[in-house]
């Protein structure tokens, strides 16, 4: 008789830490895997990004991993195991969950890349509002050599990338090194490895410094105008605007720009 898996420690798949300034750093815990996105960590993911956006009290979520790798997508060994639709399908609505969890949390989510992100992982950067990675990241949906289209990566990563070359990323599989992710959209700047902290720290505490309220109507407007036809986008903008000019903040802000004077926001 085959021994039984031990079951995963789903409270360590997850690290969460809270730093001053407004900036959280969330980091999937999975190193031996490579961060594979097992459905418990996709189950303990979606908790934690649910208690950030519910508490409010962070601005920025910074989305790190531990180990070699950022994530490789799902566990492979996983749903084979569970040859079931109903379970493929539950699987990927709970991965998608994340992804639009990840848009609509009021908080601005940068990802920090290192290592290799491919299918669901490539997935998690373009889900991403934000991503900085190391020069030695790659990046693939490369479901396809394996004879299954990632049709979900695909959804995000077709509204970053231009049609034709997110394309050719989905039917060839390929990769491509950070420079050819920046150059594409995907993340917007690589860096050295011994670099990458400093980077994704300064452009957190950059944001971080911005009005709570501003970042959190901002980026609520910024995805929802692209779901909308160009007038309606517009209108959106324009009432998000309106009732922006009169939060406490920005009357400080615009007095102080009047002024010549540094804002005081608390």
């Amino acid at each position: 008789m085959e021994p039984q898996k031990k079951p995963e420690n789903t409270a360590s798949l997850v690290l969460r830490e809270d730093h001053s300034g407004g900036i959280t750093t969330v980091t999937l815990n999975r190193p031996d895997q490579y961060n594979a996105l097992s459905e418990e960590l996709l189950g303990v993911l979606q908790s934690t990004l649910d208690e950030i956006a519910e508490n409010g009290n962070a601005k920025v979520v910074i989305l790190a991993a531990s180990g070699k790798a950022f994530c490789p997508g799902h566990d492979l060994k996983q749903m084979r195991a569970k040859p079931d639709k109903a379970y493929y399908q539950n699987l990927f609505a709970c991965c998608s969950q994340v992804m639009l969890t990840m848009a609509r949390m009021p908080q601005v989510v940068i990802a920090r890349v290192h290592g290799m992100a491919t299918a669901a992982g490539c997935q998690l950067v373009a889900a991403s509002d934000l991503a900085v990675a190391s020069l030695d990241a790659r990046f693939a949906v490369s479901g396809v050599n394996l004879g299954l289209f990632c049709s979900t990566p695909g959804v995000a990563l077709s509204r970053n990338l231009s049609r034709k070359r997110a394309f050719d990323m989905l039917v060839t599989g390929r990769f491509i090194d950070a420079s050819t992710a920046v150059e594409y959209g995907l993340v917007n700047q690589a860096v050295a490895a011994d670099a990458l902290d400093q980077a994704v720290q300064a452009l957190a505490q950059d944001i971080a410094r911005k009005p709570a309220d501003t970042l959190r109507e901002g980026k609520a407007l910024f995805y929802s105008q692209l779901e909308q036809g160009l007038a309606q986008a517009y209108a959106l903008a324009g009432e998000t605007m309106a009732c922006n000019m009169l939060f406490e903040d920005t009357i400080e802000g615009v007095d102080a720009f009047i002024e010549k004077r540094p804002p005081d926001w608390h």
